[in-house]
C-alpha cells in the first residue's frame, strides 16, 4: 500500500530551481534513503514534502489526501513527521519534558502525557537522561530525543535528516538498530537523508538519488551502487557535511 505519493515537485528560489519535477512512491512500512550531493536538493525535498516551503507545483499525498502546501502542524497530525539535523529542544527542559510536549499533540490528559512520553522515552534509550535538561545532553542523546520527540507525535511516516551526523561509529549502530526495529515492530515508514553510505545501504529498502534538484534514479541500495551515473555524480566522492 502506497503511503506517500510525490509527484511533479518542484521549487524555485529567485529563479533557481532548487526541486525540478521530482516524483516518488513510497510504500507503507518502506525505508526510502535519499542522498545526492550538498547542494543536491535533499533537504529542500524536505521542506517542501513536510509544509516547511510550499512547492511551487506538485502534489503531496499522504495515505489518500493531499496534504501539498499545508503548513507543518497539520501535515504532522495527519501523520507525516520530520526531525532536524540541527536539534531544537527546548534546553532548559528537561527530557521527559520536551518528550511530553510532543506527546500532547494526541493526548491533553497528564497521566496519559507522562504515561506515553515515558515510553518513548525509554524505547529510544534516553532513560538515563529522563531528568536531565535537554540542554546538558551529549550530542548523541540529543539526536535520539530528536527522535523521541518525532516518535511521541506517532506518525505513519517518519522524515529523518541526517540522524547520524556527528556521531562516532560506536554511537551510530544503536541507533541504526533502532531505527530497524521500529520498521519491524511499529510498521512504521522512513525517509532519510544521510551522507553515510554504510548506513543507507544497510537499512534502506529503495534508494532515491538527487543531482541538482532531479531525480537521477531510484533502485534498490545494489541497483543504485552500480549505476554510472550515480558513481559519477556522487559515489565517487567522499561525501562529507552538510546539506546547503
Amino acid at each position: 500500500m502506497t503511503v506517500l505519493r510525490v509527484q511533479g515537485v518542484s521549487k524555485a528560489f529567485q529563479g533557481i530551481h532548487a526541486l525540478g519535477d521530482v516524483g516518488f512512491e513510497v510504500e507503507e512500512r518502506q525505508i526510502l534513503g535519499i542522498i545526492g550531493p550538498n547542494g543536491a536538493g535533499k533537504t529542500t525535498l524536505f521542506n517542501a514534502i513536510s509544509g516547511t516551503l510550499r512547492p511551487d507545483s506538485g502534489q503531496v499525498v499522504l495515505d489518500g489526501h493531499d496534504v501539498t502546501g499545508d503548513p507543518p502542524h497539520r501535515i504532522a497530525r495527519a501523520g507525516m513527521v520530520r526531525t532536524f539535523q540541527l536539534m531544537r529542544p527546548f534546553r532548559s527542559m528537561t527530557v521527559l519534558e520536551n518528550v511530553c510536549v510532543a506527546t500532547m499533540s494526541h493526548t491533553a490528559a497528564h497521566r496519559e502525557v507522562v504515561s506515553g512520553a515515558a515510553e518513548v522515552i525509554e524505547r529510544t534509550g534516553l532513560g538515563r537522561w529522563r531528568d536531565t535538561p535537554a540542554g546538558e545532553l551529549p550530542t548523541a542523546g540529543l539526536k535520539r530525543l530528536e527522535l523521541a520527540r518525532a516518535l511521541a507525535m506517532r506518525p505513519k511516516v517518519l522524515l529523518l535528516d541526517e540522524v547520524l551526523a556527528g556521531l562516532v561509529p560506536a554511537e551510530r549502530e544503536p541507533l541504526l538498530d533502532l531505527l530497524a526495529a521500529l520498521r519491524e515492530e511499529e510498521g512504521l515508514t522512513m525517509l532519510f537523508v544521510e551522507h553515510i553510505m554504510a548506513a543507507v545501504m544497510r537499512l534502506s529498502d529503495r534508494v532515491l538519488v538527487l543531482d541538482q534538484g532531479r531525480v537521477l534514479t531510484i533502485g534498490t541500495p545494489g541497483e543504485v551502487a552500480r549505476d554510472p551515473r550515480v558513481i559519477e555524480a556522487y559515489l565517487g566522492e567522499e561525501p562529507t557535511g552538510a546539506e546547503a
